[in-house]
């Protein structure tokens, strides 16, 4: 929830800022990129981390760094120093998301496992909608300055885990590990798992490039196609709303339907809707099929961080997952950097969303011809 609280409140702070710092559309789109080159290197570091200290130390620590460097930057007075602190808050977000899904897989039974790994996730959407509401009520009222300031609050909820948190069963069980980085990178591409590791870093890219470059910059195309700033807030607010069911829907089918069919046709459901919503003109058409959008691209991400720690064994489950994550926010600096650059040259949200949306048709195939099913199957 903190997560997304921290990713949610950016998405509103950029259309905030772009205004008082007369930013132009490419440097609107490097603020969410730089926080994708943050995560990206928090993925792949805390992931290695955690497989050699523990999950429990591993989420602390990301959830300190990337709670204080948001707050940090919300005493910036430029772009330059906003963009730093922005690389170490993605540092923190990166890290924290692979490693907390690790440790709830490996704390929950076979038969639930999924279906609690995508409620986590389903945390996201109520962060999102904080977010959205601070986003709402603060901004216009106080300033994003303020919204900033808020997202600091999180890194005391950091006592409270290190005195009632548990660290992961089955890490303990495991021991010391034994291998080095480099033997546990080689591990996830032997003959084994190699097939498992390039679906999982294909669907990662596609879906954090367009993750990432739609929904960063959904505020700021609400105020593009015309709305004023406070009346694209609520709107935004109110496409938000739809990640709940989408989260819930997911978590019901996972352990019936099974990872693979969840992922492949909530993300089939995510590249329609987003074609639709870059065409879109009304006001009526853009909540719908904004509202679609948000229901079935989160629905997705929560099968995705069930699907990706079952693929390998204890050892190396959270470099694995972590290093998946961090090939997505490769796909998460491009996307928003990608809207920037098109709007720049002239070109419409159309081809902008339909880029997206081809992006998202080859995750699927990726799932639908390289995955395997891993439904109630007992953790390696």
């Amino acid at each position: 929830m903190f997560d997304a609280m921290d990713v949610g409140i950016l998405s509103f702070v950029i259309a905030a800022i772009a205004v008082e710092w007369q930013l132009s559309p490419t440097e609107m789109g490097w603020i969410g990129s730089m926080n994708s080159i943050g995560m990206a290197i928090g993925a792949f570091g805390f992931g290695l981390l955690a497989d050699r200290i523990g999950r429990k130390t591993v989420f602390m620590m990301t959830l300190i760094l990337f709670s204080l460097a948001s707050g940090l930057s919300a005493l910036t007075t430029t772009l330059t120093v906003f963009l730093i602190l922005r690389f170490f808050v993605g540092a923190g977000l990166g890290g924290e998301l692979p490693v907390a899904s690790t440790l709830v897989s490996e704390s929950v039974s076979a038969k639930e496992r999924g279906r609690v790994v995508v409620l986590l996730e389903s945390f996201w959407a109520a962060g999102w909608l904080v977010a959205a509401l601070i986003a709402y009520f603060i901004i216009p009222e106080y300033g994003w300055r303020i919204a900033l300031v808020l997202t600091a609050l999180p890194a005391f909820y950091a006592i409270y885990l290190r005195r009632s948190l548990p660290d992961s069963p089955k890490f303990k069980q495991e021991g010391k590990p034994k291998e080095s980085i480099g033997s546990k990178m080689k591990l996830i591409w032997t003959k084994e798992y190699a097939r498992r590791t390039t679906m999982l870093w294909i669907v990662w890219f596609t879906v954090v490039f367009s993750y990432y470059g739609m929904f960063l910059w959904l505020p700021s195309v609400m105020v593009m196609k015309g709305f004023d700033m406070i009346h694209s807030f609520k709107y935004v607010l109110i496409m938000t709303l739809a990640q709940l069911p989408g989260y819930f829907t997911a978590a019901w089918l996972i352990e019936r339907a099974g990872r693979k069919f969840v992922l492949s046709t909530y993300l089939i459901g995510t590249a329609v809707s987003a074609l639709l919503f870059g065409n879109a003109e009304g006001l009526t058409m853009l909540l719908v099929f904004g509202a679609f959008l948000s229901f079935f691209n989160l629905g997705a991400w929560g099968a995705l961080y069930a699907y990706s720690p079952e693929q390998y064994p204890t050892a190396v489950r959270a470099t694995g997952s972590g290093t998946a994550a961090a090939v997505g926010r490769i796909g998460g600096i491009f996307g928003p950097l990608l809207v920037g650059w098109l709007l720049t040259a002239g070109h419409g949200f159309g081809l902008i969303f339909g880029i997206f949306c081809g992006s998202i048709i080859i995750g699927v195939l990726a799932v639908i011809f390289l995955g395997t099913e891993t439904k109630q199957m007992e953790l390696e």
